[in-house]
């Protein structure tokens, strides 16, 4: 019954697997491992943290559509210094990319990059918007070679220095960089860092994504439709995320 699904295997009823995907779908801050143990009632931190390494990987629908029309790319750092450190070497890099809506903000896609540069920019927007849509940026130098790749590059050279003048050219994506690292600072302190980031993102662009459902139940039902189509997921492969 549950073969070829999410569920694949897993030592919990579907009837327990309901309820956490209802708690993820219904806590509009997220829910971390530790707060799923004590509200489940979960016997181990460990099962709770699998569990929701599971679902947040199922938020990703393959296949899903690219971003199109006018759309606005950026990055930013997530993470914070530890003690004793100086420099955004523990802080991981973000690739966010917002549809522009009117004055509202469409579809997201965030990504981890390994750096600012043409080989990580390119792949991220390549990978998440279509091609022949309008990308509006900064002016920053790796950006234009998007236009050899399909894309209308427009690019704009800040007016000043500084987040503010980033965010009165970028504001969507700026707007969305600081949703998300408030929602990660509220559910995990802010200290998800490096390769664990990445579910977290996916986490984030599933909700906002569809921040304007009627009903928490829609988001109930989407993640498990995709639970039952994306396939399972092995403890080896996600025990490299393990996070709070």
């Amino acid at each position: 019954m549950t073969s070829g699904t999410v569920f694949h295997l897993s030592h919990l009823p579907l009837r327990t697997w309901f309820r956490i995907a209802w708690w993820v779908t219904n806590q509009k801050s997220g829910l971390s491992a530790l707060g799923l143990q004590r509200m489940m009632g979960i016997g181990s931190y460990e099962t709770a943290w699998v569990s929701l390494q599971k679902l947040r990987r199922a938020m990703v629908r393959h296949g899903r559509e690219h971003l199109t029309g006018h759309v606005e790319v950026d990055e930013t750092f997530v993470g914070g210094l530890r003690r004793g450190e100086h420099s955004k070497r523990s802080k991981t890099l973000v690739a966010v990319a917002a549809e522009i809506r009117g004055e509202g903000i469409g579809r997201i896609r965030l990504q981890r990059i390994n750096d600012n540069s043409t080989q990580s920019l390119v792949p991220f927007v390549r990978g998440c918007v279509a091609q022949g849509s309008t990308v509006v940026t900064d002016g920053w130098w790796p950006y234009v070679s998007l236009p050899k790749h399909g894309y209308i590059h427009k690019p704009t050279v800040l007016d000043g220095k500084g987040r503010e003048a980033s965010k009165a050219v970028l504001p969507r994506v700026h707007r969305v960089a600081s949703l998300m690292k408030r929602w990660m600072l509220g559910m995990h302190q802010g200290r998800i860092v490096g390769d664990k980031i990445e579910p977290y993102l996916d986490e984030f662009a599933f909700r906002f994504n569809r921040r304007t459902s009627p009903t928490r139940g829609q988001l109930f039902s989407r993640l498990m439709e995709q639970c039952v189509i994306h396939g399972p997921t092995t403890y080896k492969q996600i025990t490299g995320f393990k996070s709070s």
